[in-house]
């Protein structure tokens, strides 16, 4: 690849994975997220750059995007929200972060990267929904939405862009990330959640970054607009009665 690759979320579980993978495939990177010191440290470790800023933030995007270079091949939006609330405990400020962090701030990193992305040779874009956003599940009113939205928008922007750059998503159930540290602290919640999968365990972010660099590469050169499970099997099997 003639440019580097944009990884909103550079040094969280997913997006640090994804990176050291395309890492130890010879791509050169620009990670993006708020917390500087594992920002930098991660960088440093794969002799990337980095940009230091929150999602939240609409200037973000402009400077992340100019500090990536020019051409950029590939952007991932690993950037995201677990709240588990029933809906009377949800207030409009919950919905509205989670929308603006899931899929808003997805769709203004797209629209950042746009010119460095339209010079790249064979550029793709890889966002994330969810397994809430398909199957129903108790308490997942806000994340379910702001996740919906994604797959909406991975849709139009794959119909827009096309056919210079591809847009997929993936839509994981829960993976063992730093975010979801607190769903499974406790190990016979983590037992038990693992058993809901056909597969018999939670994902771990290895999982996801292999879809992800798959996406981002030439062998998925003929699929754009889709959205992959990889989730254990469990948006689509059930193994007991």
């Amino acid at each position: 690849m003639s440019g580097k690759i944009l990884i909103y979320g550079g040094s969280g579980g997913i997006g640090a994975a994804t990176a050291r993978r395309l890492h130890a495939q010879g791509h050169a990177l620009h990670l993006v997220a708020r917390r500087e010191a594992p920002l930098a440290a991660l960088a440093a470790e794969l002799d990337a750059g980095f940009t230091v800023g929150d999602v939240t933030d609409p200037a973000l995007f402009a400077r992340a995007s100019a500090d990536a270079g020019d051409t950029i091949e590939g952007l991932v939006y690993a950037v995201g929200t677990i709240r588990l609330r029933s809906l009377q405990r949800l207030s409009e400020v919950d919905f509205i972060d989670d929308f603006r962090i899931n899929a808003l701030g997805a769709a203004l990193a797209v629209q950042a990267a746009l010119p460095a992305l339209k010079k790249a040779g064979a550029p793709a874009v890889v966002l994330y929904s969810s397994i809430a956003a398909r199957q129903g599940f108790a308490l997942h009113a806000s994340i379910g939405m702001a996740k919906g939205a994604i797959e909406g928008l991975v849709l139009s922007l794959a119909a827009e862009l096309a056919p210079k750059i591809r847009v997929n998503a993936i839509a994981p159930s829960l993976t063992q990330t730093p975010l979801a540290a607190g769903l499974v602290a406790s190990e016979q919640v983590a037992t038990a959640l693992a058993g809901l999968h056909a597969l018999q365990r939670l994902g771990t972010p290895e999982d996801i970054a292999a879809t992800t660099t798959f996406l981002l590469g030439p062998e998925a050169g003929w699929i754009s607009g889709q959205i992959f499970g990889v989730d254990g099997g469990r948006s689509t099997l059930r193994t007991k009665g």
